[in-house]
């Protein structure tokens, strides 16, 4: 419950939290925003981080002039990159024992949902996956598990993962600064994770609704 309360906290508050990352640590805080991206997306143990929001956010402070954004792209580049293949390792070496019934975020239902996601659409679940929380972080481990090709996981990786840096950070550079958008930051990070789990929900429920028909006809 203390994760979740803290978690919460900083999305509601993500552009404060930044801001007084980037006047504590200066240039540093460029090595914490690659450690964030980082363990979102390459520790299968920690999908509750910002990925995101905090893409945008970072992208709307260096519209502001508080980070280089080129050298923002690119530490966020490599830690996406980087974060997906470490995880891929750990998916290879762990495999599917970490997933337990019960548990909220690696729990057996988010392990088959990943699997289904990933017969459904191959190396390119890879990619689709950047735009999904959750699915961003068990993806990579499942395919590790599945022993896809390396260096067909390593393609669809760089593809992903400079899609989604790109897009994000540079969205909040261009519309970050923007009146209403800095007036209601808060609303607008909802909006971006209320976007970016949509999907999910979506194919939760058709998936709820096929296995209840399925139980009816039976």
């Amino acid at each position: 419950m203390q994760l979740l309360t803290a978690a919460l906290n900083l999305f509601l508050h993500l552009d404060v939290h930044l801001a007084t990352l980037i006047e504590q640590f200066g240039f540093f805080v460029y090595v914490i925003l690659f450690g964030v991206i980082f363990c979102e997306t390459g520790l299968v143990f920690t999908p509750f981080l910002p990925g995101d929001s905090l893409l945008f956010a970072a992208g709307a402070f260096a519209a502001r002039g508080s980070l280089n954004p080129f050298l923002l792209t690119l530490v966020l580049w490599v830690a996406a990159i980087a974060g997906d293949s470490c995880n891929y390792w750990l998916g290879g070496k762990l495999g599917r024992s970490v997933f337990k019934e019960g548990r909220k975020f690696l729990s057996i239902e988010h392990l088959e949902a990943t699997e289904l996601f990933y017969a459904r659409h191959g190396g390119k679940a890879v990619v689709f996956a950047r735009f999904l929380p959750m699915f961003r972080t068990i993806a990579p481990f499942v395919a590790g598990i599945g022993k896809m090709d390396y260096g067909k996981f390593l393609f669809y990786n760089v593809v992903g993962g400079t899609v989604w840096v790109v897009l994000f950070v540079w969205g909040g550079y261009f519309f970050g600064t923007i009146p209403a958008v800095e007036e209601n930051f808060t609303l607008v990070i909802f909006g971006i994770i209320a976007l970016s789990v949509l999907p999910g929900i979506v194919h939760g429920l058709r998936h709820w609704w096929k296995k209840r028909c399925l139980y009816k006809g039976g």
